[in-house]
């Protein structure tokens, strides 16, 4: 098996390790929040962290009643035009703290006074020496090119943060479960085959909605980035406002959703893309699939929809390592990709 394969597999041990070893600094970050009580979050990335960050953007809105925005790094670069941090909680992730653009934003955070968060797997580089406060990832080294164990702790370290804010006995409860039901997961791997078919190219559509738009979006870069797959992303409600028009029968597109107050909205787009012919397959955490579906992997984790980025993000990399395996494409040596992409 590859090495990305033997990453996935980790993310259990990860994940129990980083609930484990991160409480001092997670309860520091908790405290420090309600000392200022910003105005809301500003967090920057790149790649599978932004995914991890516009999880952020719902889980801290729902969770927290905070406003997040997503970074524009160019704006702190290229343009030389930061926007005001002023009373924001700005939040760097990097799984290497070496990205030269997310790091300029804590910079300039830490220039205005903001208070600054790193996220990273490596506590000692630039982008943690920069930040107020570090939550190292824990992960081990990832040498894999396409992001496995570091990502799912990215949305782990989130959830804890969030947690840390606004502590509710039911949500910490459901995060004690997390490494067991990831590794639930990982059990359900030979049952994905049934889905390769779909995926091994040229294109295909991945959709979610709420939560898991992220998980989306990094099933979509996974599958591109390991099986030259040219995948897109889009939320559900995003998909029906035009992009829909590029379906046809026989066109592949992957469904994403963990329950909650979008299923219903999942169950919808099935019904109109099965109508049109489409080649709908699902990936589903708890939920009852919609019907029509060409092909279905429904694994029950019993963690809140919050929560299922997690065990459906295991799930999205254990598929595209598959697809990539049917495809003859090594999936940790993507061509033209290195671990660390340095963008300004």
């Amino acid at each position: 098996m590859s090495r990305f394969h033997d990453e996935i597999r980790e993310q259990p041990e990860v994940a129990a390790r980083l609930i484990e070893q991160s409480r001092s600094a997670i309860d520091a970050i908790g405290v420090r929040y309600r000392e200022l009580r910003p105005r809301g979050f500003v967090i920057a990335a790149r790649g599978s962290s932004d995914h991890a960050a516009l999880y952020a953007k719902y889980l801290f809105g729902r969770r927290n009643q905070a406003l997040v925005a997503l970074a524009a790094p160019s704006l702190f670069t290229r343009y030389a035009s930061p926007p005001s941090l002023d009373g924001q909680c700005v939040i760097g992730i990097s799984q290497s703290g070496a990205s030269p653009d997310v790091l300029a934003v804590l910079e300039e955070a830490v220039r205005q006074g903001a208070m600054t968060v790193a996220i990273t797997n490596e506590p000692d580089s630039k982008m943690a020496s920069v930040a107020d406060l570090v939550l190292p990832l824990r992960a081990g080294p990832e040498r894999s090119v396409p992001a496995s164990k570091t990502y799912t702790a990215s949305l782990l370290a989130l959830a804890l943060i969030s947690q840390a804010i606004d502590r509710d006995d039911a949500f910490g409860s459901a995060l004690a479960q997390v490494s067991s039901s990831m590794a639930g997961v990982l059990e359900a791997e030979m049952h994905l085959d049934k889905l390769v078919p779909a995926l091994v190219g040229p294109r295909a559509i991945v959709l979610g909605r709420g939560f898991n738009f992220s998980t989306a979006e990094e099933i979509a870069l996974k599958l591109t980035e390991t099986s030259y797959v040219l995948a897109r992303a889009w939320s559900v409600a995003d998909f029906e406002h035009g992009p829909i028009a590029v379906v046809e029968p026989g066109f592949p597109v992957l469904l994403v959703g963990g329950g909650g107050s979008v299923e219903s909205d999942l169950q919808a787009i099935c019904a109109r893309l099965v109508d049109y012919g489409c080649r709908v397959i699902g990936l589903f955490d708890g939920v009852s699939p919609p019907r029509g579906l060409d092909a279905v992997l429904n694994h029950d984790s019993g963690l809140p929809e919050e929560l299922t980025p997690l065990t459906l993000a295991v799930l999205g990399q254990l598929l595209a390592h598959r697809v990539a395996v049917a495809r003859g494409v090594d999936p940790d040596q993507p061509r033209a990709l290195h671990k660390i992409t340095r963008t300004w």
